[in-house]
Parts: structure tokens; C-alpha cells; sequence
């Protein structure tokens, strides 16, 4: 996956590089600085008293030593005033410059921890939202995988009426489901029912056109992407980005016309491709999933398509503060 948010210890990562949150010394110090350190061992010391220090939003790198990781890139991330001390585009620059250094090293995969949001006091949300459209938008011209790494629960916090209306989606949709079983049929019957009289089908003329659109229907997963591909007009490393999906996963199904995807991928795909809910729910048959209010992730994703809202990190991070698989893959 492109972009992941992941509960874990930083110094943990097997990724070609891990970013270090640290102090304008660059000789170690509390929270994920001191854990690196003390991690890396003291070859890591040794080799940042040569560098001089760093200063706010710049970056530097370093050998890992006893980590997991290739590299250690460290990172000097803004205090935060409040707001008004260039603390967005200085917090913006950490991450843009910790990119850019893993790019130059050939790095295909980096992890990095919330900058700033520790005992620098940013705003957790703030500190998240900036790392997110950062990191984003250098993955739309960059293919390179990127972890931001959660320490703890708390340290990722959508906004309060983001999680209480979710919270009571979810409450109200359990409740649906647990009807008893006739009432929910005769509310599908009379839903169907609705919509058939509401849709006026064109008839079929030719045995030609009637043979063109049972193949349609037969059509496989990969067979319906790349159509809704070609009719958003979206290209697609366009669609795949969007989606938060790896180009070597996107080959994979464009090659294969009976690929079997997950169900986080399929609808991934549905949120890049902006599908309604009848659409959706028709890419996911196709790949023999559907959506079910006893199920918290469905619950979850429907609430977002069904209000329009197709930002797949937005969904992620709802989906991550609810204990939920990420979309992507």
C-alpha cells in the first residue's frame, strides 16, 4: 500500500528507512529520538555528532546500525506557538525533505512517526492532516511505499463529531440488522420493488445487442475496473493512486482478467472511482463480496460513499481509530 497507517514500535520497521523525530543536536534524546538511539546502539551517536546538528524542517541521514532499517533519516520538526510561527510549512518542509532524501537513496519503502505531535506539543490532528496531504501529494508523482507510524490509539484523533457520527451510524445500522428476518425482507422486497418502477429499462432490439449485454453482466472484476476506468475518463495511475493501491498490485489485475481482489482492494477502487452505493455494491459482487450492517468496516465505508465522501485517507483514518482494516492494498 502506497500510503499505511499502522500501529507500531518505529523501531520495529523493516522498511528501507525510518525518520527519527529529533532534537537540532542530533544526539538523541526523549520519545522516538531516544528510542532510536537506544535501538541503534552507539554507532548511531557516533555517526550524528559528524553532521553538525539540523535545523528546524530540514533532514538528514544516517546509516540504521542495529535496526531493522537501512537508514535513519532525522528530522527536526517545529515547537508549536499556536499557529502563527510558520509551524505548518516548517512541519510540512520535515516531511517533504525526509521524501526527498529517501527518493536519492533509492529508498522504496519509509516509515514515519507523527513529527511534532510529542512533547513538541503540535496538534495531533494538525500533525496528521500535514503529514497525510504531504506525503500524498509526493505519491502521486512518486512510487514509493510510506508508513506513518502510531505508537498508541491515542496518538490518532479524527475530529469529535467525525467519530460521534460515525459512532452513531454504526449504532443505528446494527440496530437495522438485527431486525427479524421477515421484516428485512419485505423492506428488500418493497426497496426493489420501489426501484424497479422508478427505472425505466430500453428495451432490446437486436439478439446482437441482447448477447452485448449479457456479456455485462458476465463481465469479471477486472473487466468492470477497467471499464469505469475508460468511463470516468481517469487514467490509470490515476485510479490507482487514488484508490492508495500499488502499481505492482494494479499490473497484476489488468493482466489477469479472473484476478480475485480482497475486499478492502475492491473497494478502494470504488472510493478512487467515486461508485454510489448501487454501484459499489455491484463492483463488489463481481468479486464475490457485499456490503452487511453486521459488519462495523461495511458500516463504516457506507456511511462515507453514501455522504458523497470519497477521500480514501479520511475513510483510513476513521476506519484506523475504529479498529478496522485500512482500504488499499
Amino acid at each position: 500500500m502506497p500510503l499505511e497507517i499502522i500501529r507500531n514500535d518505529i523501531t520495529k520497521m523493516d522498511t528501507d528507512a525510518i525518520v527519527n523525530a529529533a532534537n537540532s543536536t542530533l544526539l538523541g534524546g526523549g520519545g522516538v529520538d531516544g528510542a532510536i538511539h537506544r535501538a541503534a546502539g552507539a554507532k548511531l551517536l557516533e555517526e550524528c555528532k559528524t553532521l553538525g546538528g539540523c535545523k528546524t524542517g530540514e533532514a538528514k541521514i544516517t546509516l540504521a546500525y542495529n535496526l531493522p532499517c537501512k537508514y535513519v533519516i532525522h528530522t527536526v520538526g517545529p515547537r508549536w506557538a499556536g499557529g502563527g510561527r510558520n509551524e505548518k510549512a516548517l512541519l510540512e518542509s520535515c516531511y517533504k525533505n525526509s521524501l526527498a532524501l529517501a527518493k536519492k537513496y533509492n529508498c522504496e519503502s519509509v516509515a514515519f512517526p507523527l513529527i511534532s505531535s510529542g512533547v513538541y506539543g503540535y496538534p495531533k490532528d494538525l500533525a496528521l492532516k500535514t503529514a497525510v496531504d504531504v506525503i500524498s501529494g509526493f505519491l502521486l508523482k512518486n512510487d514509493m511505499t510510506v508508513y506513518i507510524v502510531i505508537f498508541d490509539k491515542d496518538s490518532l484523533i479524527i475530529s469529535e463529531k467525525l467519530f460521534s457520527d460515525i459512532k452513531e451510524y454504526i449504532d443505528d445500522c446494527y440496530a437495522e440488522s438485527h431486525f427479524d428476518g421477515r421484516t428485512r425482507n419485505i423492506l428488500f422486497e418493497d426497496s426493489c420493488m420501489a426501484y424497479s418502477a422508478s427505472v425505466s429499462l430500453p428495451k432490446i432490439t437486436k439478439l446482437s445487442e441482447l448477447d452485448s449485454r449479457l456479456a455485462e453482466i458476465d463481465e469479471s472484476f477486472s473487466q468492470m475496473l477497467l471499464r469505469k476506468i475508460d468511463e470516468k475518463g481517469m487514467t490509470d495511475s490515476e485510479c490507482y493512486k487514488k484508490a492508495n493501491i500499488d502499481r505492482k498490485l494494479f499490473s497484476k489485475i489488468r493482466g489477469d482478467i479472473n484476478y480475485k481482489p480482497s475486499k478492502p482492494t475492491v473497494l478502494a477502487f470504488a472510493v478512487a472511482l467515486e461508485l454510489d452505493l448501487r454501484e459499489t455494491d455491484e463492483m463488489l459482487r463481481k468479486a464475490g463480496f457485499a456490503l452487511s450492517h453486521s459488519n462495523k468496516f461495511d458500516i463504516i465505508i457506507e456511511y462515507f460513499i453514501s455522504r458523497g465522501v470519497y477521500d480514501i485517507i479520511l475513510i483510513n483514518e476513521a476506519l484506523f481509530t475504529f479498529d478496522q482494516s485500512l482500504l488499499g492494498a
